[in-house]
C-alpha cells in the first residue's frame, strides 16, 4: 500500500482535534522518550508544548550536534525558468500572472554558474523550475544537470513531479536529490490553492515520493507551505509521510522544509494562517527531536536575525545569496521573482555569521561530504 492510499486512513479534522487536545503531561512524556511515535510528535507540535520551548531547544541542539557536528551546509538555488502551466494562487509563477516568461538557454545557464562561483565556493546547487513539461520537462532538466555537473559536486532539483523512469535517468545524469513540496496535505481543500494544471492532481503529486523511492533517488526533500492550512496538522501529516518513506525506502536520506509564505509578483494571496517566529521555532525543534537524522533547511525566506539565532538550534542547511528569478545572478534584472527574499546578505556575510557562533560551513551536500 503506497502513501496516497494510506493517507485515506487519516482524517484531517480528527488529527487536528488530537493535536489541540494534548496536555503538558503529554509533552513531558514525549520529551522523556528516546524514540518518539506520531502521538508524541503531536504533543510536541501542540499548543501545550509552547511553555516547553527552552527544554525542546536543549534537546534539539544536542541531537543536531550529535548527528551533524557544529557544521552548517551551504547551498545555492539556480532558477532555470519561471514558465509554468499551473495556477497556484500563492505563487509568483502562476500561469495567469503577467510577467516576462523565460527559459534559460545553455549559454545563460553557464553565465549564471559563473556568477554563482564568484560569490561563494558553492559545491551544492539546487536547480529550480516552474512546471512546464512541454518546454522545460525531463529532457531539459537532464541537459541542465549535465551542463552544471563539471562545476558542482552535488546537484539537487526542485521541479515538477516526474515519472519513475525519468527519475532514474536524472540520477544517472548526476542528480543527487529531489525536493518536492506537497504544500498542504489537506486533500479536501488542496484544489482551492491549485485550481488548474498538473499540480491540481493531489494524488499524482503525493505519489511522487514513492516514484522517487522506487527509482533509487539518493535523497528526498519534503515540505509544506506555511500559510495555507493549520500548520500543526500539516506538520503531523508530513511526519506520517516521512515515517512511511523511511520504512519503505530506508536507504534514502531525507530533508524537511516548512517555508512561510512570502510576498510575490501578481495578485496578492493573503495567507489563511500566520505562523509566528516562536511557532516556527517549535516546528523545527519538534522535527529534530522526532527524527534526529533528518536534514532541516532554512531558506532566505526568513530574516537575518531569525536565521542567525537558529543556526545552532536544529538547522542543518542554509541558502545564501539566493536569487529566486531565472537569470537573477547575471543574465536579467531582478523582476521575475517567485517570492521576495528576506535575507539578502552575501554568502560571505552569512558565512561570517555562522563562524561567529563557533560553527563551520560545509559547501557540499551533507551526504557526500560526510561519507
Amino acid at each position: 500500500m503506497d502513501f496516497k492510499e494510506q493517507i485515506e486512513q487519516y482524517k484531517w479534522e480528527e488529527i487536528k482535534t488530537q493535536i489541540y487536545s494534548k496536555t503538558g503531561q503529554d509533552v513531558e512524556r514525549a520529551l522523556s522518550k528516546a524514540r518518539l511515535d506520531i502521538d508524541d510528535f503531536m504533543s510536541l507540535i501542540s499548543p501545550a508544548a509552547e511553555p516547553y520551548l527552552e527544554q525542546m531547544a536543549v534537546q534539539s541542539r544536542m541531537y543536531t550536534q550529535q548527528r551533524f557536528g557544529k557544521t552548517i551546509q551551504f547551498y545555492v538555488p539556480l532558477y532555470l525558468t519561471n514558465s509554468c502551466v499551473n495556477h497556484c494562487v500563492y505563487c509568483g509563477f502562476n500561469h495567469n500572472n503577467d510577467i516576462h516568461r523565460i527559459i534559460l538557454t545553455d549559454e545563460q545557464i553557464l553565465q549564471e554558474v559563473e556568477a554563482i562561483k564568484k560569490i561563494g565556493d558553492f559545491q551544492h546547487i539546487l536547480l529550480v523550475t516552474g512546471e512546464n513539461p512541454r518546454d522545460a520537462g525531463a529532457d531539459y532538466i537532464k541537459h541542465a544537470i549535465e551542463l552544471v555537473k563539471p562545476y558542482f559536486s552535488s546537484i539537487s532539483i526542485e521541479v515538477q513531479p516526474l515519472k519513475e523512469a525519468e527519475y532514474v535517468g536524472l540520477t544517472e545524469a548526476g542528480m543527487n536529490a529531489v525536493y518536492c513540496y506537497q504544500e498542504t496535505y489537506n486533500k479536501e481543500r488542496y484544489k482551492l490553492y491549485h485550481p488548474k494544471g498538473m499540480k491540481s492532481k493531489f494524488d499524482w503529486r503525493l505519489d511522487t515520493f514513492d516514484r522517487m523511492g522506487r527509482a533509487g533517488v539518493h535523497k528526498m526533500g519534503l515540505g509544506v507551505l506555511i500559510g495555507l492550512e493549520d500548520w500543526r496538522t500539516d506538520a503531523t501529516m508530513m511526519a506520517l509521510h516521512l515515517r512511511y518513506l523511511q520504512k519503505n525506502y530506508w536507504q534514502t536520506k531525507y530533508s524537511i522544509s516548512f517555508p512561510r509564505m512570502r510576498p510575490h509578483v501578481g495578485k496578492g494571496f493573503q495567507p489563511n494562517v500566520i505562523m509566528s517566529d516562536r511557532e516556527l521555532v517549535q516546528i523545527i525543534f519538534a522535527y529534530r527531536i522526532f527524527e534526529h537524522d533528518v536534514e532541516i533547511a532554512l531558506s532566505t525566506r526568513e530574516n537575518q536575525s531569525f536565521r542567525d539565532n537558529m543556526t545552532t538550534l536544529g538547522i542543518t542547511s542554509l541558502s545564501a545569496g539566493s536569487k529566486t528569478d531565472p537569470g537573477g545572478y547575471a543574465v536579467y534584472k531582478k523582476e521575475l521573482e517567485q517570492f521576495e527574499v528576506n535575507d539578502d546578505r552575501s554568502p560571505a556575510e552569512v558565512l561570517n555569521a555562522v563562524k561567529s557562533q563557533g560553527y563551520e560551513v560545509v559547501w557540499k551536500d551533507w551526504d557526500l561530504s560526510l561519507q
